[in-house]
């Protein structure tokens, strides 16, 4: 059995009715923005992190309407920063797909990445619950700074490990820690599980980020990201930022010199340093850290009593490691 289809299963009709929201809550006048809207329901991916949300409200009993609101304000506000991360990165797929930007135009695709943050902060305000609206609102602002972040890093080709989990910290990472603090928020847990559950949100959210720097190491047409892209943007992740920092010798030298020495990398210098990464053991490095990552996780769980959500949010980690794509 599909590992994701299992995970679903405790949330099956509340996963329905979110649904239902979001086609709700985005329906415009405007016919192509309905065509566009319609072409992103149809391809609207796996819903990992509102399936957080509905967990983590289950984990205290039924899951309230409020958490069906919060769930699809994230994951509106989630694809609003899919959409304009497309325009930044000039990306023509996403999830095998043709993306808004390649479909339409720049101007088209900004302008409905707008629209999701605004349905998103409407769809919020369903819950009545300011502490929700509050978390929506830092999380719009530490995804815009991961992402800034992260582009100045790249601008000074920064190798430092430190400063790689604190962008991944905030573009990746701060959605799932939103995801189940307003799932606990929704179901009126108290502030400390609330805290704690974010904590496991967060470190789910760095393993999430950490695996998918590891797929741009391999070859993969499927998800339309080919081997190399982040170094070719100039991003250095954590296997190559490992290898460099850990390595001696000439060889180390002229790997260095090779990020440092060209403004945008070839396709031999990408082929080099991601090789360079993988024969110094970078990429079992960036596995050893996320096991260690999601131990911690799964040990902030260990206070809640046993139960088939507890299961079912400790599957989501596991697949988030384990995953091909």
């Amino acid at each position: 059995m599909d590992k994701l289809f299992s995970i679903r299963q405790p949330i099956t009709e509340e996963l329905a009715l979110l649904n239902k929201t979001l086609t709700e809550s985005l329906h415009t006048t405007s016919p192509l923005m309905n065509e566009v809207i319609q072409a992103y329901l149809e391809s609207k991916g796996k819903q990992i992190r509102p399936i957080l949300v509905l967990l983590c409200a289950k984990l205290f009993g039924e899951v309230p309407r409020e958490a069906i609101d919060a769930a699809a304000s994230l994951e509106m506000l989630h694809n609003a920063s899919l959409i304009h991360d497309d325009v930044v990165d000039e990306s023509q797929k996403r999830r095998g797909l043709p993306t808004i930007n390649h479909l339409y135009d720049n101007r088209i695709a900004v302008l409905v990445g707008d629209y999701f943050v605004s349905c998103a902060l409407a769809c919020s305000i369903k819950t009545n619950k300011m502490s929700i609206v509050s978390c929506l609102g830092v999380l719009g602002r530490d995804l815009a700074r991961g992402e800034i972040d992260q582009l100045s890093n790249a601008r000074n080709h920064l190798l430092d490990e430190n400063a790689y989990f604190e962008v991944i910290r905030r573009k990746t990472a701060s959605l799932f820690y939103a995801c189940m603090q307003v799932g606990a928020l929704s179901a009126g847990a108290s502030a400390e599980d609330v805290a704690r559950l974010g904590m496991f949100g967060e470190k789910l959210g760095l393993c999430f980020q950490i695996k998918d720097d590891i797929f741009d190491y391999y070859e993969d047409k499927v998800i339309g990201k080919p081997t190399g892209n982040d170094l070719r943007e100039g991003k250095i992740t954590l296997p190559l930022i490992y290898a460099i920092t850990h390595g001696e010798g000439s060889e180390n030298e002229r790997m260095r010199d090779l990020l440092l020495s060209e403004e945008y990398l070839s396709s031999d210098s990408v082929h080099t340093l991601i090789e360079y990464a993988k024969t110094q053991g970078g990429i079992e490095y960036a596995y050893t850290t996320m096991g260690r990552i999601r131990n911690e996780a799964v040990d902030l769980l260990s206070v809640f009593p046993p139960s088939e959500t507890i299961d079912a949010l400790i599957a989501i980690l596991d697949y988030t490691i384990e995953r091909e794509k």
